[in-house]
């Protein structure tokens, strides 16, 4: 079984920073894609940013020039850093990971519980 634990939520002010972390665990040949996506109540999960595994990445414009995705292969891990804040970035940010968990199995995409951010004075 593959886990994906996230961490770094929280509450900050506009124009702060956090940096949320994403650890998958269990069984694990490879990771191709890793990606942060984000939900506010009443409204569909969004794509934030999303990185492949040779490192080429895509961002949501609303978080381009703001926003770092990063990964760390040896530690199966996601980060994103957020710069510059919003309150428009208030949301539950899940992690997903596109993983083969043995080396004959297909791809599949795993999801964390969520964390949550708070942009607010």
């Amino acid at each position: 079984q593959v886990q994906l634990v996230e961490s770094g939520g929280g509450l900050v002010q506009p124009g702060g920073s956090l940096r949320l972390s994403c650890a998958a665990s269990g069984n694990i040949f490879s990771i191709d894609a890793m990606g942060w996506y984000r939900q506010v109540p009443g409204n569909e999960r969004e794509l934030v940013a999303r990185i492949i595994r040779g490192g080429a990445t895509n961002y949501a414009d609303s978080v381009k020039g703001r926003f770092t995705i990063s990964r760390d292969n040896a530690k199966n891990t996601v980060y994103l850093q957020m710069n510059s804040l919003k309150p428009e970035d208030t949301a539950v940010y899940y992690c997903n990971m596109e993983i083969k968990p043995f080396k004959f199995s297909f791809v599949r995409s795993y999801w964390g519980k969520g964390t949550v951010v708070t942009v607010s004075s």
